[in-house]
């Protein structure tokens, strides 16, 4: 037997965008740190030393909610749709995968208008919606609601007409 393969007319990955590489972390923490060091032999210069352990701990603060900024951007949704379904991949930055296949024929992409903050991009199925790309901006909620929606019609176009 020979394995049809199906057209995929879109296949999209979305991520939180960087705040900062790797190594521009590095050159800011080494920034903050010279900087809290020099100030705080200043500050002990002129006798005021336990002024030093705020200085640090403002630094390792520093450090700690970067960490925890770069987990979150660690989330990852991915779309793809065909003739016969579209497929929703969800991994939050915790780890683990949400995964929900629905049928393209029914499959519809919801987005609420005017845009503003809580505009949320839906693709609903029957009675359930499935929120995607939290971390997008408006323009690019309305851009991925549109290239769906252009997907989805490309692919109801194959089921009738072939």
């Amino acid at each position: 037997m020979t394995e049809t393969q199906e057209i995929v007319y879109m296949d999209a990955v979305l991520r939180p965008n960087q705040s900062l590489s790797e190594r521009g972390f590095a050159i800011v923490m080494a920034i903050v740190g010279v900087v809290s060091f020099a100030t705080g032999m200043m500050f002990m210069a002129l006798g005021a030393v336990p002024v030093i352990g705020f200085f640090g701990l403002d630094a390792l603060i520093f450090y700690f909610l970067f960490r925890a900024s770069f987990r979150k951007q660690r989330e990852e949704t991915r779309i793809i749709v065909t003739a016969s379904e579209l497929q929703l991949t969800h991994t939050p930055n915790k780890g683990g995968e949400k995964r929900v296949t629905l049928p393209s024929a029914f499959a519809r992409v919801e987005l609420d208008e005017p845009l503003t903050t809580s505009s949320w991009l839906r693709i609903e199925y029957g009675k359930k919606a499935y929120i995607i790309g939290r971390f997008l901006t408006l323009s690019e909620r309305k851009s991925l609601a549109n290239a769906i929606r252009a997907a989805l019609l490309a692919s109801k176009r194959e089921r009738h007409f072939s």
